[in-house]
């Protein structure tokens, strides 16, 4: 549904410019996509570039001054809608572009706080988001803003007006099927993933025309489907019954629900694949290419250029969806993601070949280490949870303790890397779960697991922990510990500061060199968004998300009990460096 703020008081000349004659021939272009890192004024991707570093170039901002970093305005997002906002802000042409849960887009004055626009979806009775409402952001091109549902719709509206231009549907929500991530514009198609791993449903990569929506290419993950490619069948993905045991294939999972990110040096889009399905291993003994996984794929036809698995065989929903951020060096064209499964990984990013892999979070049960020559992981043999037929009573096989929790040593909460120091700094959790397995059979629209689990912290002190961590030996250089979960994306600056939010409420910064924490707001309501800054009228900004909800609260287990007490919210917070 579609609101239109019509004489908002206070709104600016320059933001009623932008719904000029000016703003109808102006646009974004894919260039200014490819360019948004080294462009300061605007943010028109998510992950503020292709690449996804999330390093802004700004050096205005810095820990001598941040002092003066001060709340500028909060917008709310309004209504009883108040949870779980983990959205990036986009900014063009003095309008931030911002998505709520539950399937809302707002526009607002980026100088004034003041709504121009608001479009809120229709979402039906019935649909089924695993992981809670949440939206991420949304992709803007031309002048079309594009964002996903929880009904597995994809809606392109204008973005003078957030009227629809056209709306297209990417599943079947009755199934499972949503969306929550943010779509990305590459070569003027709109790319696109699906949630739903949980449900059975078989996660894909779609590349579809940005005036029309029609479909261009489409790319199921799980081997054994066929992909499209101009409305006819082009190639099946992998080689059917190779990794997967007869019709479990079908309803393999591989959700692609996180977003991908693309390189155009190398020309690939990169995507990350979720747990196959069921959790329940044992009914499907195999690698189950290509769920768990990151893959490279051709823009142009969506072919698969190259595959990594994580966790090959997983069986404790170690999602291998984790963005994968292009970087450089010694003249090395790299690539590295940290798994839900406790290791981080640097890949060339020309072929997917392992350069190394080190474990990020402590105590990790399920293997030792990673074969740098095969890539694959030393599994530990009592680290798989038993197989229920083994069971005197076939209902529950043998329960273990296993670390990671199933939520990850890092779940969907974007990493950030600066070109200036060449760490990656990586919002974690420490945390472990009972884990059992149960029989299961599949059943459309009904929960997919075949498995029973309770997360436990593992440090009476801390569970959420900022890690600054060297891509070129995994060595760990500073790291932040905070007593609740961290559960929000990062940003770094060129200013030498890293901000993150935690579920307390606080927008924090940290010094990138040392890890000392230089700053610090109390938003009223955890901070699970991504952080952004932007250069406007010669004075630097900063903003964020505010919202407490996402997966820790309704899967957390004995670690949910623990966060209960903190509030719920929806706003956007802003703030600026005043001189």
């Amino acid at each position: 549904m579609h609101k239109l703020k019509k004489n908002v008081v206070g709104l600016s000349v320059f933001a009623l410019s932008c719904f000029t004659s000016t703003a109808a021939i102006s646009g974004v272009t894919d260039q200014d996509i490819i360019n948004d890192q080294a462009t300061p004024d605007d943010i028109v991707s998510y992950g503020m570039g292709p690449r996804a570093q999330r390093f802004s170039p700004i050096s205005t901002l810095n820990r001598d001054n941040i002092g003066r970093l001060v709340p500028a305005y909060a917008y709310s997002f309004g209504g009883e809608k108040q949870r779980g906002q983990e959205s990036q802000p986009l900014v063009y042409d003095g309008v931030i572009y911002v998505t709520g849960s539950y399937s809302r887009v707002f526009a607002i004055d980026a100088r004034t706080g003041n709504e121009l626009w608001e479009y809120n979806a229709r979402l039906p009775d019935g649909i089924l988001p695993c992981c809670d409402v949440v939206n991420r952001g949304a992709a803007i091109y031309g002048d079309t803003i594009f964002f996903g549902t929880l009904d597995a719709g994809l809606v392109a509206l204008d973005r003078m007006t957030g009227k629809v231009k056209w709306k297209k549907d990417l599943g079947d929500y009755k199934a499972g099927y949503s969306m929550t991530s943010a779509p990305m514009i590459v070569k003027g198609k709109i790319i696109t993933g699906v949630s739903g791993g949980e449900f059975g449903i078989v996660g894909r990569v779609d590349a579809r025309d940005t005036e029309t929506g029609e479909m261009v290419w489409s790319r199921p993950v799980i081997e054994g489907h066929m992909g499209t490619l101009n409305g006819e069948e082009s190639t099946m993905t992998g080689t059917l019954n190779a990794t997967w045991p007869g019709d479990m294939w079908k309803t393999g999972g591989g959700a692609t629900w996180l977003g991908g990110t693309y390189d155009p040096e190398t020309d690939l889009i990169f995507y990350g694949t979720g747990n196959p399905a069921p959790w329940n291993s044992h009914l499907r003994e195999g690698d189950n290419l290509y769920a768990a996984s990151r893959i490279a794929l051709d823009p142009d036809t969506g072919e698969i250029v190259w595959h990594y698995q994580t966790t090959p065989w997983e069986g404790w929903d170690y999602d291998g969806v984790n963005e994968v951020i292009s970087f450089d060096s010694d003249g090395k064209k790299l690539a590295a993601t940290a798994d839900r499964n406790g290791f981080f990984y640097v890949l060339d990013r020309t072929n997917g070949k392992l350069q190394n892999a080190t474990p990020f979070v402590k105590n990790i049960s399920w293997a030792t280490d990673i074969d740098i020559e095969t890539g694959r992981p030393n599994f530990v043999e009592e680290g798989r949870a038993g197989n229920p037929l083994d069971a005197d009573d076939g209902k529950k096989g043998k329960s273990i303790f296993s670390v990671p929790s199933f939520l990850g040593g890092k779940n969907w909460m974007p990493m950030a890397y600066s070109q200036n120091t060449g760490l990656f700094y990586v919002p974690s959790n420490e945390w472990g779960m009972d884990l059992w397995n149960e029989p299961i059979t599949y059943k459309k629209g009904a929960a997919y697991l075949g498995a029973g689990f309770t997360i436990k912290p593992l440090f009476e002190d801390y569970i959420g922990s900022l890690k600054a961590i060297d891509p070129s030996t995994g060595e760990i250089k500073w790291e932040y510990k905070n007593e609740a979960p961290l559960w929000g994306g990062v940003l770094t600056t060129a200013g030498g500061l890293v901000f993150t939010g935690t579920p307390e409420g606080y927008l924090k910064a940290f010094d990138d060199q040392t890890g000392e924490e230089v700053w610090s707001f109390n938003t009223g309501s955890g901070v699970v968004g991504i952080p952004v800054t932007w250069e406007m009228d010669g004075t630097q900004y900063v903003a964020v998300s505010s919202g407490w909800g996402g997966a820790v609260p309704l899967w957390g287990g004995e670690v949910a009990k623990t966060v209960k007490h903190l509030n719920q919210g929806g706003s956007l917070w802003v703030f600026k460096l005043i001189k």
